[in-house]
């Protein structure tokens, strides 16, 4: 367990330290409204991407289970499928990208010189999305075929490539935040392109292997398992999108706030889902070797280690984060109303780590209606929670919220464990 999920941290982390990247930079320019636009853009970014996170973790579930019976033939169509699904997803939001980035950010609200940056970020980051889907695609088979070094590698260079493009076309060619929404573009692209190579998916007769990838009944299954993980994560980005326009309503010093700790809470979840995606992987391959009592063993100790990395996350951020919150930004107001916040972000790795183990519990065992159903309830609970405690303690509320969403999501799981293990 430790030995696989280490890495996946490690490559997990790619992804929230690319929004700290643009967080950092927007952070430095002069104005709250640039750190508020690129904030409500990355909202926007991951309403819109993360609704097709069901690529990585559908993938991940099923090329697991496909490795525990040893198919490779299984493991590489449930590749093509996938990035068939990622094409064809990329390239409509190509397609839509003026009406989409204009409905987001409007019901997302903010000042007009927020909006104004947060459209500048968006129209220039928007053309990842092909890139961005079929990387999701890429991640899950490597983590569901327990590739873990090859996902770090490319995660790395995703990271570095992205720092490099954002501070040259930031600061050396003066494009302002639009300069960081296309370094993240580039950056996408480039670690795509590299992943492709390493798998090398496609064969000699692409339009026989089309015709097979198209059979009916496996691309209905693939079908079902990715519409029931893309309700449950747009559940999911549907409270972060209400976290983000109701902080908006608060003014953008509190907007711009947030937008930092939700960085480190970001961190926070992409380390945990280190673990997660471990899980994913080890209970969809004794699944599929039908091993009852090494599902037993990897979810134990998935629970063990989680728990000690969520202590250290929470350990971390009382001690350091006020200094952590100085180097995300300048901005002395934005700096104190962090720091004014941040127990939230303390607490919030203890109160969620169980629901991050049994996310990954429930994606290797392909339980994806018990995912979905989890999070409309939870979605349910946090919008009511989140609009009562709002009107009574401001941006307080909006955070007890965030904590309750969590608290909600982990008993709507953990009361459904136990059918995992009626299937063995």
């Amino acid at each position: 367990m430790v030995t696989l999920a280490f890495p996946i941290i490690l490559a997990n982390l790619a992804q929230p330290i690319l929004s700290l990247v643009d967080t950092m930079v927007a952070g430095h320019l002069p104005g709250a409204w640039f750190l508020g636009g690129v904030a409500l853009g990355g909202v926007l970014f991951n309403f819109l991407f993360w609704s097709f996170s069901f690529l990585r973790m559908a993938t991940t579930g099923l090329v697991a289970q496909a490795w525990g019976a040893e198919d490779g033939a299984l493991m590489r169509k449930h590749l093509l499928r996938a990035l068939l699904i990622a094409a064809a997803g990329g390239g409509a939001i190509i397609l839509l990208q003026k009406p989409i980035i204009e409905a987001g950010l409007a019901f997302l609200g903010g000042s007009e010189a927020v909006y104004e940056s947060a459209a500048a970020y968006a129209f220039a980051r928007i053309w990842s999305a092909p890139a961005t889907l079929g990387n999701f695609v890429l991640l899950g088979y490597l983590l569901g075929r327990q590739r873990v070094m090859v996902s770090l590698a490319l995660q790395v260079m995703l990271n570095a490539i992205n720092l490099i493009a954002t501070l040259v076309l930031v600061f050396g060619f003066d494009w302002g935040v639009a300069g960081i929404g296309a370094g993240t573009a580039i950056a996408e692209w480039i670690a795509f392109i590299a992943g492709l190579m390493i798998v090398r998916p496609f064969r000699a007769n692409p339009a026989l292997e089309l015709r097979d990838l198209l059979d009916g009944t496996a691309f209905r299954q693939l079908i079902a398992v990715n519409r029931d993980i893309f309700l449950r994560s747009l559940f999911l980005l549907v409270c972060f999108a209400w976290f983000a326009r109701s902080g908006a309503a608060e003014g953008d010093a509190i907007l711009a706030a947030n937008a930092v700790l939700l960085n480190l809470h970001g961190i926070t979840s992409y380390g945990l889902d280190g673990f997660a995606h471990a899980t994913e992987t080890l209970v969809g391959s004794a699944i599929g070797a039908r091993r009852r009592q090494a599902l037993y063993r990897v979810i134990k100790a998935a629970f063990v280690w989680s728990g000690l990395v969520a202590l250290l996350f929470s350990l971390c951020y009382a001690l350091a984060g006020p200094s952590i919150i100085a180097l995300l930004t300048n901005q002395e107001e934005v700096r104190a109303t962090a720091v004014e916040y941040l127990p939230y972000v303390v607490v919030l790795p203890l109160i969620s780590v169980v629901g991050y183990m049994l996310d990954g519990v429930f994606i290797g065992a392909i339980r994806t209606r018990d995912l979905r159903n989890s999070m409309f309830i939870s979605t349910i609970v946090f919008i009511v929670a989140a609009y009562g405690l709002q009107q009574v303690w401001g941006n307080h509320g909006l955070w007890i919220g965030m904590i309750v969403l969590m608290i909600v999501r982990t008993a709507t799981l953990g009361r459904r464990l136990k059918y995992i293990f009626a299937g063995l």
